[in-house]
């Protein structure tokens, strides 16, 4: 009987502790903290919908906040919504992110950046074949190849800062698309799925200067754009789609910086995004020791439900085509 004990209290409780206490020791990066009062936050996409909110959030917190966007007269609406919610006035930079020598005038003329959060991005969803490869390019050229000139032009300064001692952040908000290919997202997908390749190369690169990079994965957010997105969404992208609530820029806003300032690589925002979160996890790097437990741990289930959402998808997709041939003429 004494053996039987020993043996359940080593399957529930030893074991479990010596795997905590093996990750405590694995994880890399190191766990971090990451001020943003009275710190630089310079945010792509700054004046609508989520880098709006992003604003508004990083002035609330007394950070010295800059904003970048293509329309200046969109920006100047952002500054003043800003100015007063919050009685704080906020830098505007006018420039295309395609456009590397804008990019980098404004980074220049901003200022040295604590914070760079590339919220920028385009989006449409058609299926690929009904997409001009034009549109493809645009999209990859807009959300991934803009990242790649942001941080291009803002990394030197980062790299030379004053206080090297104090940590920097680099956030990319990509998509709850950007870690599950949808049906309709193709050329979406492929610029968020990128993103991640280049989080997770950069934070190798920049580790070492104390830059820590951080991926930010939002669901549908309830925004004028993805009002407009949903008009030419295709049936089926909305089937697949509607599973996943909108969330509100500002509750994406503060995921974001909550997980800005703990050093997060990967930072959901939503009970879905978590889940995904754990079922993508893969070899992105993790601070958290407990929350590597999770993953190791829930491995096996997660990519069970993951599957279970595949079969749903595919299933949705084969009945749609299949109502669409049983109305369809037969040919003769």
């Amino acid at each position: 009987m004494a053996d039987a004990y020993f043996s359940l209290f080593t399957l529930i409780v030893l074991i479990p502790l010596a795997l905590i206490a093996f990750l405590y020791f694995l994880v890399r990066p190191r766990p971090v903290k990451i001020p943003i009062k009275n710190r630089h936050v310079f945010i792509t996409g700054g004046s609508s919908g989520i880098g709006l909110a992003l604003a508004h959030h990083a002035a609330a917190q007394g950070s010295r906040v800059s904003i970048l966007a293509r329309s200046r007269n969109k920006l100047e609406e952002a500054r003043n919504a800003v100015r007063l919610a919050t009685g704080i006035d906020v830098s505007v930079f006018a420039a295309d992110v395609r456009d590397y020598d804008a990019v980098k005038r404004a980074v220049d003329e901003a200022g040295p950046i604590d914070v760079l959060l590339l919220n920028h991005g385009v989006f449409v969803a058609l299926e690929l074949e009904k997409q001009e490869l034009s549109e493809v390019k645009f999209t990859l050229d807009v959300n991934l190849m803009g990242s790649f000139n942001l941080i291009k032009a803002a990394l030197p300064a980062m790299r030379t800062r004053k206080d090297p001692q104090q940590p920097v952040s680099i956030a990319l908000v990509s998509s709850q698309a950007g870690q599950v290919g949808i049906y309709g997202y193709a050329a979406y997908s492929a610029s968020k799925f990128g993103l991640r390749g280049l989080a997770e190369a950069l934070q190798q690169e920049v580790i070492a200067d104390n830059i820590h990079v951080s991926l930010i994965f939002p669901p549908d957010t309830d925004t004028p754009g993805f009002a407009e997105e949903n008009k030419r969404k295709p049936e089926l992208t909305k089937i697949i789609a509607s599973s996943s609530g909108a969330m509100k820029p500002e509750e994406v806003a503060q995921k974001t910086f909550d997980g800005i300032k703990s050093g997060s690589f990967i930072i959901p925002c939503n009970l879905e995004g978590i889940a995904l979160s754990l079922a993508t996890a893969g070899l992105s790097p993790q601070r958290s020791f407990l929350m590597a437990t999770v993953e190791v741990l829930a491995a096996g289930i997660l990519r069970i439900a993951g599957l279970c959402f595949q079969w749903t998808w595919y299933t949705s997709i084969e009945k749609w085509h299949n109502q669409r041939k049983a109305g369809s003429p037969q040919r003769s």
